[in-house]
């Protein structure tokens, strides 16, 4: 019980969250009513029966449908402050989250949309209660790099009233078969917006996809990663370089990655020297945000508190925030650790 109650008031960051996967199915319900969307589930139960995925893509065909709902700005706001809510809950103090807009201007909805609601939820979240965010934008891995190009293209003339949020772009959905090289030039014109790259690789996809996206895209973290450890040479570049690893337990449980949650290589990429974070990915369907992710991995991985405050250490050491304030959340952090 004192290990569960350090875990849980322990200040982190989370880097790795899919504001979309932060859908729950009584608000997928709600949002439905509102926009007069029929879902093809006749109840909240329903939906969480879905939920037994064999694997990426299973998941991915739920995660578009119930994105279906998600059309107005209130409906992107209304999303976005009930996990802000979820996060603080859980002593998170920073968030840099992901959205998709692709999965919303194919359904119609403006790209301005998306951003307005996200953005208004977040900016409220700052004035009313301290916490601290970040937007990136991902483009959809399934789909070409000219409608990833025209995506940026589109979200570009908003990056001025959005320069306190928008920061970054990613890339996301179905790994295999979708290498980052296919993106390198979208990710180049990014970055020369000034705008931070990072990437999913070596989740379902193997350790070429990680060299990929750290040589083709200049990704500077990788989402997930946890095939990495079947290459050392590239164990070696992401130690040497220190590049984070947004690492999320409860998504590589429930999508089959691992089979049992015992097996996860989480803590032998940490005693291996690599910055690994732990963050819950699309936690409406994989069970856990922030601290189920923290407790369920520590208990079955038996880390120690050490490891455990060096995990939240690196969640904001990873971030994309201004040194400074990652020293204001260190500072917090270990005062933490000394009153506990």
């Amino acid at each position: 019980m004192e290990m569960h109650n350090f875990i849980c008031g322990l200040p982190k960051a989370e880097l790795h969250l899919h504001i979309e996967g932060s859908l729950e199915p009584e608000m997928m319900f709600a949002l439905a009513q509102r926009n007069g969307v029929t879902l093809p589930y006749a109840s909240v139960e329903a939906v969480r029966a879905a939920y037994n995925f064999s694997d990426l893509q299973s998941f991915l065909d739920l995660y578009y449908a119930g994105a279906a709902v998600l059309q107005t700005e209130q409906d992107f706001y209304d999303l976005t402050a009930a996990y802000v809510q979820r996060a603080r809950a859980d002593n998170v103090c920073h968030a840099e989250l992901f959205f998709d807009p692709q999965t919303h201007t194919e359904r119609g909805v403006p790209m301005a949309t998306v951003f307005a609601g996200i953005a208004r939820a977040l900016r409220d979240a700052r004035e009313q209660h301290g916490f601290s965010s970040r937007m990136i934008l991902c483009f959809l891995r399934h789909l070409s790099e000219e409608e990833a190009l025209a995506t940026l293209e589109a979200a570009l003339p908003l990056r001025e009233a959005y320069a306190d949020l928008w920061i970054g772009v990613g890339l996301d959905s179905g790994e295999v078969g979708n290498p980052p090289e296919k993106f390198s030039r979208v990710f180049a014109k990014a970055r020369e917006f000034g705008l931070h790259a990072v990437a999913h690789a070596g989740e379902e996809g193997p350790p070429p996809y990680v060299w990929g996206a750290l040589d083709a895209l200049k990704a500077e973290r990788i989402d997930h990663g946890v095939r990495s450890e079947e290459d050392p040479e590239l164990m070696r570049r992401l130690a040497s370089d220190n590049v984070p690893l947004t690492v999320c337990p409860l998504s590589n449980l429930k999508l089959r990655v691992v089979k049992d949650l015992r097996e996860h290589n989480l803590a032998r990429l940490l005693r291996a020297g690599l910055c690994v974070t732990i963050n819950s990915d699309d936690p409406a369907y994989f069970g856990g945000y922030m601290n189920n992710n923290f407790l369920a991995t520590a208990e079955a991985l038996q880390l120690s508190r050490e490891e455990l405050v060096q995990i939240a250490g690196n969640g904001f050491v990873a971030s994309f925030a201004s040194d400074q304030q990652k020293q204001a959340w260190l500072s917090e952090l270990h005062e933490y650790v000394s009153a506990h």
